[in-house]
Formats: C-alpha cells, structure tokens, sequence
C-alpha cells in the first residue's frame, strides 16, 4: 500500500470514481477520472523513454485546462517534481524560472510557446503541447523519439484501476516548485512538499462539505496555489467534477459559468467580490426609492432579502459558501454580506504554505478575522500582548514550505531556526486562535508622533469613493501621506467628465476621506495614475513599483 498520503488520496480516487466526470474545458471536451488515469499512464511512459526520474523539474505552463490538471497528476504521482508557470509571466520571467528551476521539460500552450525563445533555456529536453500532447519544437528530436515509441507501448486497455503503480515518495519530497512574483521584488521558488499540499487537502476532506460528484468551476490561476488546491486537486482527491475556464475570467464569463454549472463550492479573490458590490448592489442601495424603503424597517428587511436572493442566483444558487481569499476584503462590503446574512467565509493564506493557513466555515467565521488557525498548524503573534497589541504572525507545521529553492539566505530569513515561519503580516489573536490581520509588516508607515498606520486601511474606505477603481496610499519625503489613484474611467466617461473634473472630483473624495479617519492618517493630496497598477498573480498591487518614487 502507497505510504505517501497524497498519491494514496489521488489513487483511491480514481479508483472509486472510475466512471463518473473528473475535468471538463468549458463547453468542450470532458474527461472521466478512468480517462484522465489512462493520460496519467500516458505521460509515465513518455518520462520514462525522456530519461526523467524523480526529483527532476517538469515546468507547466498554461490557462486552466484539462491537460493542465492531467500534466500536474502525472508529475507528482511520477515522484518528479511539478514547476506551474502563471500564464502572465512576461518572456524574461517564464526563461528565469525554466532556467533557475532545472526544468528537464516544458507543457505548454501552443500560443504561450510564443512568449518563449528555446535558444535561451539551457537545460530543456523538450516542449510538450498541452493542447494535445504533440512535439512543440522542431528541434526537439530526442522528444519526437520518445513519443513515437510512448505511442507504440501505451495500451489504454491495460490501464487497470487497481494496479496504477504510483511512486511511494516520501512526505518530505518536494512536489510542487512554484514561483511567485509576490509584491516585494523578484520571484522565489517556494519548494512545497507532498506533506503540506496533503495537508491542505485533508482540510477540505475534514472541513468543506464536498462529495463526489459535486460541480466546481475554475478560473482562479491554477499556476498559483490558492486556485490549484481548492479549484482543482481537493476536489479531484474528493471525486469532484471541475469545469475549467480556460479564457481570461472575466466577471461576465465567471457569472456566466457560474449560472449554467451551478458550483457546489465558490472561491473568489476580494477584486472579484468588490466589483460586484460597486456596479451591482451599490447603484441599487443608493437608489431614490430604496434609500426610503431601507428607514422602514420592515421594508428594509425586504430589500436585503431580495439583494441576497439576486447576488446567490449570480453565484449559481446552489453553492455552500463563498471563500474568498487571497487578499484583503474591503470592510464595507464585508459589512454589507454580514448584513444581507450571505455564505462567505474569509481564508489566510501564502504560497509558503501551501497555502490554508487560517479559516472558519461560513456558520463559524467571526467579522472582519481570517479564521481560525488550521489543523496541524501553529500560530503566535510576534508581541507582548498577542491579544491586543498588533505583532508579525507566525506559525509553524504540516503546511509550512521546506525552503527556498537555492536560496538558503531568503530561507533563513523566513523560517526561524525552530521552524516558525515569519509571515510578513501583522496581526493579532483572539482566545481561540482566531487570527485578526492589521497589515503587512513591509507596508507598515508611521504617523507624525510614532502611530502604526496601514495603508490598506485607508486603501479600502478610499475605493469605494466615486470615480475610484484602486488606489496606492504611501509616504512623500515630507512623511506626509498621499494616494496615487486609478481613475474608474469607465464611471468618468458615463458622467462625461473631463481631466480637470475628474481631479476635482478626487480633491472633493480626499476631504471626504479624511473626514473618516483620525488626523494622523488625513491624505494630504490624490495623485492621478494614468492606468492600472501592475499586480501579482492573486490580483496584490506590486506596491513597490510605486511606492519608492515618492521618497
């Protein structure tokens, strides 16, 4: 019997789900979890006459997509080690991380090969199509070899569900390399051991209520792990059927797929959320006629109702609860899902650990924390009074990352000698280990006389002003505070307004900000940003791309 508690849980599910749906592309092909461990089998053949053996890096890239899922199940239950690329990465980052991670092979998508220059990748095999498995490059003659002779061996009638021979690798063996670009300067590869993503897989198993058969759609980045553990390998350990977005997730596209597949579980990150509220709910509640019906409270309670009617039916209607994750919710709209008593749930987490690192259930989620510190997690608050005074997070565990890949110096930095990852994030704990966030420690500015304040804070209460898509609030060398700020043009050109009303409308939202906040946090001036910030995979501000030009 398989030892390794990951490989274990994608056996038996195979094994139990033989006949019923695993992966579909949106309103395209689909496979059964028979089908996909045929690919599986497919791909080990193709390994083995490619010379990989295990520990070797296999770098994926590409949108979401059945052979995605199927390439990434390979790989580890192979006992290689899996290297997902974000689709976004621009051509110098995509040959960094091929090179720096070692990768032997590269799948991916035959208009993403476009973005890559082989003549700059030094160690590569070969290039793999993740459209249908066919030789990417012409040069690659050892690859057109191999699949030739993987083609000629592999019987997909000798596949047998109870003799699937997956690598017992250890707990400690790295499965997943993944690179992010984070939002404090070049990417690291964060090595992620089959103990943690297990880890995290257990907690779905123990904590989410999903069942075989139940639908999920995916269009979080399954490169990044937020959206590959909870969009995609807990639900295949599960005997879920993913349906796969495989184009760019726009807000129509997502509403769309969610309407017609009617998910069991939903994850969204807070942009996702946030527009919603600000072009949907917002216009309603601001309304002549609902502002008058909301100081009635009998008809105030309609009016929520029907708004939480409304938003559940975008959503599907058939979900348990929305997770969102990833970032910071903006208070008001949490308030406003509090009010209208709608399904969400606020997770914690990092690509260092894999990533769950906080969570309730819907029913136990407290406002305005990230959960509970999960099972077979441990958490402390890097000050006196971890319960009132704000402190660095810290925790330790099954979930937490064995390093970074060739970086013992950022490795040290993170993980303290008696294993506690140093977060970055500051926060505090309530009695029950409920974790609070206040901030990022790097983010952290000081006030005039010493105060702590969170850009985020004042992020979150500015957005929601008029006009206002997203902002950056810093220092100047003045240690005055100000905002750079994205119009919301879209709003700008529905009022017709020129460049100087669109600044005068900010000069009229900067006095209303500061009339919110304490006089230590008042913006002294909002600059207009011509064009969206650049972000990180999980939709962060690259804020230090801006922050640094002010001082």
């Amino acid at each position: 019997m398989i030892t390794n508690k990951l490989i274990h849980s994608i056996e038996e599910s195979i094994q139990n789900n033989w006949e019923l749906p695993a992966f579909t592309n949106y309103k395209k092909d689909s496979l059964t979890f028979k089908e996909v461990a045929e690919k599986i089998q497919w791909i080990h053949l193709l390994y083995k006459e490619m010379g990989i053996k295990k520990g070797d890096k296999v770098a994926l890239i590409g949108r979401n997509l059945n052979n995605w899922a199927v390439t990434y199940l390979a790989t580890i239950t192979y006992g290689a080690t899996i290297v997902p690329i974000l689709p976004d990465f621009n051509s110098g980052d995509i040959h960094h991380i091929i090179n720096h991670s070692e990768a032997s092979l590269l799948f991916a998508t035959e208009n993403l090969f476009n973005k890559i220059d082989d003549s700059k990748i030094k160690k590569i095999k070969g290039f793999v199509s993740l459209n249908d498995f066919s030789v990417l490059c012409s040069s690659c003659e050892k690859l057109d070899k191999a699949l030739r002779k993987t083609n000629e061996k592999f019987d997909p009638s000798r596949v047998n569900k109870n003799k699937l021979n997956y690598v017992d690798s250890k707990e400690s063996d790295i499965a997943v390399l993944s690179y992010t670009s984070g939002t404090s300067g070049f990417s690291k590869g964060v090595m992620l051991t089959y103990r943690c993503l297990h880890s995290n897989v257990k907690f779905g198993f123990d904590h989410i209520d999903l069942r075989p058969k139940d639908k999920v759609v995916s269009f979080l980045p399954l490169a990044h792990v937020f959206g590959c553990m909870f969009e995609f390998l807990t639900e295949f350990c599960i005997g879920c059927h993913v349906v796969f977005l495989s184009r760019v997730p726009t807000p129509q596209l997502i509403t769309k797929a969610f309407q017609e597949v009617k998910p069991r579980l939903i994850c969204l990150v807070p942009l996702i959320m946030e527009k919603i509220y600000k072009k949907k709910i917002l216009p309603v509640l601001e309304s002549r006629r609902v502002k008058l019906m909301l100081k009635v409270p009998l008809l105030e309670r309609k009016v929520y109702k029907k708004i939480r009617e409304t938003l559940i039916e975008t959503f599907g209607g058939e979900f348990i609860e929305v997770i969102i994750g990833g970032a910071a919710l903006s208070k008001e709209v949490e308030d406003f899902l509090f009010k209208i008593d709608f399904p969400f749930s606020i997770g914690y987490g990092m690509t260092e650990c894999g990533p769950l690192i906080g969570y309730s259930p819907n029913k136990q989620f407290r406002p305005y924390s990230c959960g509970r510190i999960i099972d077979r997690m441990l958490v402390r608050i890097d000050s006196k009074d971890p319960i009132n005074i704000v402190g660095e997070i810290q925790v330790k565990g099954d979930n937490v990352m064995a390093g970074y890949y060739k970086n013992k110096v950022a490795t040290a930095e993170t993980i303290t000698k008696d294993g506690w990852l140093k977060t970055g994030d500051l926060g505090v704990l309530d009695e029950d280990d409920v974790i609070y966030i206040k901030g990022r420690n790097k983010n952290m500015l000081l006030g005039p006389s010493g105060q702590n304040i969170y850009p985020e804070e004042i992020e979150s209460k500015l957005n929601n002003l008029p006009f206002i898509q997203e902002s950056i609030v810093t220092d100047n060398k003045d240690h005055k505070l100000i905002a750079l700020v994205y119009p919301d043009y879209e709003s700008c050109d529905a009022e017709r307004l020129s460049k100087s009303e669109i600044e005068e409308a900010f000069e009229s939202n900067r006095k209303i900000l500061n009339k919110k906040l304490p006089p230590y946090m008042n913006v002294s001036k909002l600059i207009l940003y011509p064009e969206e910030f650049k972000k990180t995979p999980k939709r962060n501000i690259k804020r230090f791309l801006y922050t640094e030009m002010y001082h």
